[in-house]
């Protein structure tokens, strides 16, 4: 049995959201307001269904501000995948998707379920803004380290925000985002073509 090798996976296609298409959801009305705020702010954060369904407001830190003059917002939480704790700045924007606090062991998204209903619930949302990927909660990760990288973050501090324990889980995210390569293929000069 030792030498028997088993089966590789094959890479899974990763559903994410551009930028353009970000932007027309969070302008498009969701028909369950908690779950447009919940997924919106997974998009900002990166944060996990299993992670943001347990959230509770003990967590949510309101640092004050920085030397700029900018609020700082932090969340430390355990995950539930890998059981390592984080500490996760989030913008202030991500802070404002989480409304107003309530008591420390009050869950930030209550009433927030995973069920069939709901990822029909997100399906819709995405068909109303005129987006024709199959989008799933997760997606709001993959969406998350995909704007960070073209954005300019790099590949390591990726890899911390989403709490991967290996690099080279992040590293799937520079082979979709890679500008190189998408420069690359415009370098090529034009053809005349004659094709008769």
């Amino acid at each position: 049995m030792k030498k028997v090798k088993g089966f590789s996976a094959g890479e899974s296609t990763r559903e994410y959201l551009t930028s353009d298409e970000l932007q027309k959801l969070s302008k498009t009305p969701c028909s369950i307001p908690l779950l447009k705020r919940a997924f919106l702010f997974s998009t900002l954060s990166g944060i996990r269904w299993s992670d943001i369904n347990k959230l509770k407001w003990s967590e949510v830190r309101d640092e004050g501000t920085d030397n700029s003059g900018d609020l700082i917002f932090r969340i430390v939480f355990q995950q539930k995948k890998t059981e390592g704790v984080e500490y996760l700045y989030i913008s202030e924007q991500a802070r404002e998707l989480l409304g107003e606090r309530r008591g420390p062991n009050d869950r930030v998204f209550k009433g927030l379920r995973y069920s069939a209903h709901m990822n029909l619930q997100l399906l819709r949302w995405c068909m109303f803004a005129g987006i024709n990927k199959h989008i799933t909660f997760h997606s709001a990760r993959h969406t998350n380290a995909v704007l960070l990288l073209e954005n300019g973050a790099d590949i390591y501090t990726v890899s911390k925000r989403l709490g991967h324990r290996e690099i080279r889980t992040t590293e799937i995210y520079a082979k979709i985002i890679d500008k190189k390569m998408k420069e690359a293929a415009n370098l090529l000069p034009k053809l005349n073509l004659d094709l008769l």
